[in-house]
């Protein structure tokens, strides 16, 4: 028997996973580390931390499996995006990395923006907005604030790149990183040189990792010293992975043009495939290769969809069950008899990109209850979705969704979701999609499939489909559609 390693990187442990070659697996195990919050707006980590603990996260899953190490065919690592660690030319951290959900270079995000350069495209077709979780605002930060240590970094990169240079030993960098979060755009010029001369940081180019490699290129063998702390037989494979959400594309098997990776949580991410290149205001994306060779991927997200539903429960229904509110919820009609919600309790992410936009629950009346409200919030944030699908525009016609993450957890919440889409929602088998995308990059890197997506095909599982309820789809875009778009206008226009 032949077997396979994923890794997911996440936020707050790494998990390792052993999967056969037909998807299922077999073991896993999750070893936890710190994040440091130093300041106001800053998150770090210890990159020594990832890899001590994925040493035992390796081998813990190992044991579980009862797997000989000498079946091993292939490991393949997914980490968090934005990561960004400095590194000397030894390859040892010159500083705690900052993670993804560190802001600390805001202003740094806003001259970056303010460039307009021709490699912003990929952010809004120009208009925006530019992260401070990215790379190159990061990056500038540590060059303005940290000069020294900006000098001494041979090695700038990210959490995907230190695991994958202690595993091979080769700084290399991950393309699906690059062309989502670095401006890197293959077909057009690759490393963005006239952005990082506009804000005066060329010198970070020679810094990055190269070459850039795609999702399912070998990276290398597993060398000696790697291969003893992670129980491994040396010269494993090592094959490259990139950020966790679009290898979770992958383990989702959401693979052509009009499939969609609906990843549900406090906020919501949609990583779709598309017809064709396309960059406007309201999108993120199209970004070329990052997923799927010659493939483009759009992206759109909702800030604040799991997190509301939560502040409601908390604050006005903490006595009653979850089960209790989806089946009062569930007796409700379409449209909550006259409540609509906007969610944008933390801002508008996309199609609006306006941070100062604000919540609202409308229509309300002393009939309604809480079930009402909690079936209105749900609409509310499925509208939502419905509307970044919609500006996603010709290039994605939604045909197929694939959910994965807290609302799976709800029958009302997915079949809403599928009603105000018009579309099937999905679920598959197994719950960790990077973890399963690793496994299927591993298994194509090891050349056991002639294609990533034949390896979707093979390994990935579908476990339920909720088909939409079509004369609900007629009554959300006729009538609930254009009032839930009005409302977002209407509350803007009497802000102060």
């Amino acid at each position: 028997m032949s077997y396979v390693i994923g890794v997911d990187g996440g936020t707050e442990s790494i998990r390792a996973f052993v999967f056969d070659l037909e998807g299922r697996p077999l073991a896993s195990a999750a070893t936890p580390y710190k994040t440091e919050f130093p300041n106001p707006s800053w998150a770090e980590q210890n990159p020594q931390d990832w890899w001590d603990c994925m040493g035992q996260s390796v081998q813990g899953a190992l044991a579980a499996a009862r797997v000989s190490p000498a079946d091993i065919l292939a490991i393949c690592v997914d980490t968090t995006c934005c990561s960004v660690v400095a590194l000397d030319a030894a390859g040892t951290p010159l500083r705690p990395c900052m993670i993804w959900m560190d802001v600390r270079s805001a202003a740094e995000a806003d001259e970056v923006a303010a460039t307009r350069d021709p490699y912003l495209r990929v952010n809004g077709g120009g208009a925006g907005p530019v992260s401070a979780e990215w790379m190159i605002p990061k990056a500038l930060w540590m060059k303005r604030h940290q000069p020294e240590i900006f000098a001494r970094a041979a090695r700038v990169g990210e959490y995907q790149d230190y695991i994958n240079l202690r595993l091979t030993g080769r700084w290399v960098g991950s393309l699906g990183n690059a062309a989502n979060r670095w401006h890197y755009q293959t077909g057009h010029g690759g490393v963005p040189r006239s952005l990082l001369k506009a804000v005066g940081i060329s010198e970070l180019e020679a810094k990055w990792p190269e070459p850039m490699l795609a999702p399912g290129a070998p990276i290398g063998p597993l060398v000696p010293d790697a291969a003893a702390h992670l129980g491994l037989k040396p010269g494993t494979l090592v094959v490259q992975g990139g950020a966790d959400a679009f290898i979770g594309v992958i383990g989702l098997g959401v693979t052509e043009p009009g499939e969609m990776a609906l990843i549900t949580g406090s906020s919501h991410l949609h990583i779709g495939i598309a017809s064709r290149e396309v960059h406007k205001p309201g999108v993120w994306g199209t970004y070329m290769d990052c997923v799927y060779p010659g493939k483009p991927v759009i992206e759109g997200g909702q800030t604040s969809t799991g997190s509301v539903v939560a502040w409601f429960k908390r604050h006005f229904a903490d006595q009653t069950s979850w089960e209790t509110l989806n089946q009062g919820a569930s007796a409700i009609p379409p449209g909550a008899e006259g409540l609509l919600v906007l969610d944008h309790f933390q801002g508008n992410r996309t199609p609006y990109t306006d941070a100062l936009s604000r919540g609202a629950i409308t229509g309300l009346t002393l009939k309604h209850t809480p079930a009402h409200v909690f079936r209105a919030i749900i609409e509310g944030i499925c509208l939502g979705t419905r509307l970044i699908t919609d500006s996603f525009g010709e290039a994605f016609s939604p045909k197929r969704i694939v959910l994965a993450g807290g609302a799976s957890n709800s029958p009302l919440w997915l079949q809403i979701h599928a009603d105000t889409i018009g579309a099937p929602i999905e679920l598959t088998e197994v719950a960790d999609a990077p973890a399963l995308g690793c496994a299927i990059l591993a298994a194509y890197g090891a050349g056991k499939f002639a294609s990533i997506e034949q390896g979707c095909a093979a390994m990935v599982r579908a476990k339920s489909v909720i088909e939409p309820n079509l004369a609900n789809t007629r009554f959300y875009e006729a009538e609930m559609l254009p009032r839930y778009q009005k409302l977002y206008g209407a509350l803007k226009s009497v802000r102060g």
